[in-house]
């Protein structure tokens, strides 16, 4: 059996040493191992050339059916590269060369398989989540489930902005984080675990408090908004931010078993956060995780819908949150949808 790989190596390195083209050495290697199988079918046990070439058929045949996957997997990446790398655009960047670039790695191909194969998202889906530039507000327990989502599915990048550090009490939801990492700014923890996740996106940290000076700079630069945090003054200051600049904000809010999650888009007709809530509420109504409690598995729930809903708002999937606000009951296992609308004169957006 030695000697005939050792010969079908030569057909094939011989080969092309001397220029042959790659079908022709396939031929020869396939005639070859058609001359074997018949050997091994038709000549008595024994026999010196049977001896030679394994003595069973089936090693050859087992062989060959491995090579046909190994061909059959390259065939399919190679269909998945031109189906991810359509554009709508009729100028394709090009390299130095003048030969289109693969908007796709073969192991991002490999990674985001299961995207390209969905109808909803194809190559063109999986490209427009490459090139999204998405700003998470806060690294706690509504950003880091949402976060590794995002990253996870290939949004190019992520930025995330929180000043706070790792503490015991966030590892029972926050997981992102780990034990090691207590005392780190939350920021770059989620940048370790991220960039350990998916090596092929941008994770920008901002390891500072989100304030009305800073904010509509730093929005600008991205294509869509999610909020996380747990308190009304930064919410207000977002939903105002995106309102202004008319970028789609996805705000997420937990307490105890229940969360609720909506897209608000006052530029393209929905309600924004403050057309909902347009006072916060009294002292005691809406407490805090750290008042309140919150059952460990509800941050990772609401934060994978914010991922969710990001990635069918960039790809265009579906029925988003727009007009709509989800509320989930964990407790009694409930979901259920209220319509949102603009409130005529709202100081935030100022919808009428």
């Amino acid at each position: 059996m030695v000697a005939v790989l050792a010969l079908a190596a030569m057909l094939w390195f011989g080969g092309a040493a001397l220029g042959l083209p790659r079908r022709l050495r396939l031929v020869l290697v396939a005639v070859l191992w058609l001359a074997v199988v018949l050997i091994n079918l038709t000549l008595p046990p024994g026999h010196a050339l049977r001896e030679a070439s394994g003595n069973d058929a089936r090693l050859w045949l087992v062989l060959a059916g491995m090579v046909a996957l190994v061909l059959a997997y390259r065939a399919g990446l190679r269909g998945l590269q031109r189906r991810a790398d359509a554009r709508p655009s009729s100028a394709p960047d090009q390299p130095s060369n003048g030969s289109p670039r693969p908007v796709f790695s073969e192991a991002e191909l490999n990674r985001y398989a299961r995207h390209i194969i969905l109808h909803e998202v194809g190559g063109a889906g999986q490209r427009r989540f490459k090139e999204a530039r998405v700003l998470v507000i806060g690294a706690g327990g509504l950003g880091a489930p949402a976060m590794m989502y995002l990253a996870a599915a290939g949004v190019g990048t992520i930025g995330v902005i929180d000043d706070d550090v790792v503490e015991a009490s966030n590892l029972q939801r926050q997981i992102i984080h780990t034990d090691a990492r207590i005392g780190m700014p939350k920021v770059f923890s989620a940048q370790m675990q991220l960039e350990a996740l998916n090596p092929f996106i941008t994770l920008r940290p901002y390891h500072r408090r989100l304030t009305p000076e800073t904010a509509e700079a730093l929005f600008a630069d991205y294509d869509l908004i999610l909020d996380g945090t747990d308190n009304f003054d930064t919410r207000y200051l977002v939903n105002r931010t995106a309102a202004a600049l008319g970028k789609p904000l996805i705000a997420a809010a937990i307490t105890q078993w229940e969360g609720q999650i909506s897209l608000y888009d006052p530029a393209r007709g929905g309600a924004c956060f403050e057309c909902l809530f347009p006072q916060r509420p009294a002292p005691g109504l809406a407490p805090s995780c750290a008042e309140a409690g919150v059952i460990a598995p509800l941050p990772g729930v609401m934060g994978s819908m914010m991922a969710l809903e990001a990635l069918k708002y960039l790809s265009g999937a579906g029925e988003g949150l727009r007009g709509q606000m989800l509320i989930h009951d964990a407790l009694y296992g409930e979901t259920r949808r209220i319509a949102t609308r603009p409130r005529k004169g709202c100081a935030a957006c100022g919808a009428s």
